[in-house]
């Protein structure tokens, strides 16, 4: 059987405020912008793809961070810093609402699995980089 692994990548945007760009997806509720790598683009420039599809957002990505792992699904999740540098905030098929907020504020709205664990380590420096494994059945995903 042929492996077939699932790689995405998600970018943590702080603007000027150091506010955290959210977007609200249908079905996890607020989360980070982020989403599948697609064939022949690199996992920055996913990442850069999916916050502007998602958000309305341009941004450079100023750090790899690093990578959640989920073994028994397969699915490689790359995270990356980056700021704003043009767009406007924009809703999507993927994004019910969009805003920056302050990082606690930012902290208590995500509530999916472990994204808010992925957010605090993306945001402190010492945990960089960071490669964290885990194992949850894709159906449960």
């Amino acid at each position: 059987m042929v492996p077939k692994h699932i790689v995405s990548a998600a970018a943590i945007v702080l603007n000027e405020r150091n506010e955290i760009l959210l977007i609200k997806g249908p079905k996890r509720g607020w989360e980070m912008p982020g989403g599948q790598v697609e064939e022949g683009e690199s996992l920055k420039d996913a990442a850069v793809r999916e916050t502007k599809e998602e958000s309305g957002i341009n941004i450079e990505v100023t750090k790899f961070c690093g990578i959640f792992q989920n073994v028994s699904a397969s699915i490689c999740n790359t995270l990356f810093l980056g700021r704003p540098v043009g767009g406007e905030l924009t809703t999507s098929k993927e994004s019910l609402e969009v805003g920056y907020f302050p990082i606690e504020t930012a902290l208590e709205m995500v509530k999916w699995k472990n994204f808010k664990q992925r957010i605090e380590l993306c945001l402190n420096e010492e945990f960089h980089p960071f490669y964290v494994e885990f194992s949850i059945p894709l159906k449960e995903c």
